[in-house]
C-alpha cells in the first residue's frame, strides 16, 4: 500500500505542496515519487537517501545513524526533521516537495506539522549495496512500520489527507493513480 498525505503550502517556499508519501519497505515508493517528481516538476526528498549519505560521512551523528540504519532502528525525530528541512530549504523554488518515508509515528507527523505552522517550514538493495537492506534488518523496518504507521495513518485520514493507493499492481498503473490525486490538487 502506497499513501499520499496531503499537506498545505507554506510561504517560505512559495506556495509549494507538501506530500508525505508512506508505505512499506520496497512497495515502491522511491520510483512514483521520482516519476512524479519528474513530471510535475516536485522535489523528491527521499528520507532513506538522506539518511544514507549522512550515513557514510565520517562524523559522529554520521556513525550514530549508520549504527541505528544497521540495528534496524529507528533515528531519533529531532534529527530526521532538521535532515527534511534542510533539503527543503535548499530548494526554496520547488513547485512541491515530495517526502518520501516521513513520517513513521505519530510525534514525527505532528512535530512536522507544528514546525510547519510556527516557522512555516522551517530496486534500492542490491543496487545501491545498502546494508539496512539486510533480511533480518527489513523484518525489523516491516515490524516497526506496521506498528509505528498505524496512528500516523489514522491522524491524517482523520483530517482528510490520507489517500491509498495499492501498491500491488504495475509501476506504471501506480504512477497513473498517484498523478491522479495530485492533479485533483490543481
Amino acid at each position: 500500500m502506497l499513501l499520499l498525505l496531503l499537506l498545505g503550502t507554506t510561504d517560505i517556499l512559495k506556495s509549494s505542496l507538501i506530500i508525505f508519501v508512506v508505505g512499506g519497505p520496497g512497495c515502491g515508493k522511491e520510483t512514483q515519487c521520482k516519476n512524479m517528481a519528474t513530471k510535475y516538476g516536485f522535489c523528491h526528498v527521499g528520507l532513506g537517501q538522506l539518511l544514507w549519505q549522512e550515513a557514510q560521512k565520517s562524523t559522529h551523528r554520521g556513525r550514530q545513524i549508520r549504527d541505528m540504519m544497521l540495528q534496524g532502528l529507528l533515528v531519533p525525530s529531532g534529527l530526521i526533521l532538521d535532515m527534511i528541512s534542510k533539503n527543503m530549504l535548499s530548494h526554496p523554488e520547488s513547485r512541491g516537495f515530495l517526502i518520501d518515508g516521513f513520517p513513521r509515528e505519530l510525534k514525527q507527523a505532528k512535530e512536522f506539522e507544528r514546525i510547519t505552522m510556527v516557522q512555516r517550514v522551517l530496486h534500492r538493495g542490491q543496487v545501491e549495496h545498502r546494508a539496512e537492506d539486510c533480511e533480518v534488518v527489513m523484518f525489523r523496518h516491516l515490524a516497526t512500520y506496521y506498528t509505528l504507521c498505524e496512528p500516523v495513518l489514522t491522524f491524517y485520514q482523520q483530517k482528510k489527507l490520507l489517500r491509498n493507493i495499492s501498491a500491488e499492481e504495475a509501476p506504471e498503473n501506480i504512477f497513473a493513480k498517484c498523478c491522479s490525486v495530485i492533479e485533483s490538487l490543481w
